[in-house]
């Protein structure tokens, strides 16, 4: 359920939605929704379908029609704004895509049918891939351009919305990270046990990254004396991981949670380090 290709050239749709949902703070299996959806091999998956497993989640996926370049990039801007992942059909209306940052005249979208999958294009690029070009019933030698999509409107209150800035989606494209991004549920759902969003009347809370900066050595030491095949550097790394996606959901620790969180950080850490390299004898055992 991370940010990973799709397998095959059919299920764009429901990996689509599916990474609509997580920016929404939902983490859903792209074959749960393609199920729901009744996507098929020959067919994939079109609007009404996936409208149909959007609604199985509590979200609607609107329509939205437009005729002019500009005006699609307003009505995009204006849902992105709105905290709104986007899905697009593109490349002919053959693939799906969803749009879910703008920074500086650049989108951040997700592509399962590319890799990296995290992607960042210029309106130029990204109205190429957009658009449709049919002929005029009317006038045959005339085009007509025509921009479709579909905003994922939530009905539930979204507790952790992500915030894909262009940094981040950089960040996520190196070479390095890409291992990180296919496993990016499994951390999302573990910071959400361990945390909980900011809001406006959030108090006594403090980010993550100074939870890890006031403890995140002591850790790694404890961490590291049960496991000498554990480095300094593969511990940082889970670390710095956890940190990245709780920045982007904007995770906060309550102060009378700090121990709590220690521990359970402290526990994340050696499941991994035993599951990597196998857990060393202790007590006899």
């Amino acid at each position: 359920m991370g940010l990973y290709q799709q397998p095959d050239d059919y299920t764009c749709g429901p990996f689509a939605l599916k990474h609509g949902l997580i920016m929404l703070g939902r983490t859903v299996d792209e074959n749960e929704i393609a199920r729901i959806a009744g996507t098929h091999w020959w067919g994939g998956t079109d609007e009404i379908k996936l409208a149909r497993a959007a609604k199985r989640f509590d979200c609607e996926l609107t329509f939205v029609r437009r005729k002019n370049a500009l005006r699609a990039r307003r009505e995009l801007l204006v849902a992105l704004k709105r905290g709104h992942p986007v899905l697009l059909p593109v490349d002919g209306w053959e693939h799906w895509i969803t749009v879910v940052g703008a920074e500086r005249g650049k989108f951040v979208y997700i592509d399962s049918g590319k890799k990296p999958v995290v992607c960042v294009d210029t309106w130029r690029g990204l109205k190429r891939r957009w658009v449709l070009l049919e002929k005029d019933e009317d006038d045959p030698v005339q085009e007509v351009t025509t921009f479709d999509m579909h905003p994922l409107t939530p009905h539930f209150r979204v507790r952790s919305k992500a915030r894909f800035t262009l940094k981040a989606a950089r960040y996520l494209r190196r070479h390095e990270n890409r291992e990180f991004a296919s496993h990016w549920d499994e951390y999302f759902n573990d910071l959400a046990e361990i945390c909980r969003p900011r809001t406006p009347l959030s108090a006594r809370v403090f980010p993550v990254g100074e939870l890890l900066r006031r403890h995140g050595a002591m850790i790694k030491t404890v961490v590291s004396t049960r496991h000498g095949t554990l480095t300094p550097a593969q511990a940082e790394r889970l670390l710095r991981n956890l940190r990245f996606v709780a920045d982007t959901y904007g995770f906060v620790v309550r102060i009378e949670d700090e121990k709590r969180a220690i521990v359970a950080i402290t526990v994340i850490l050696t499941l991994w380090a035993s599951r990597k390299f196998g857990a060393p004898r202790i007590y006899g055992a």
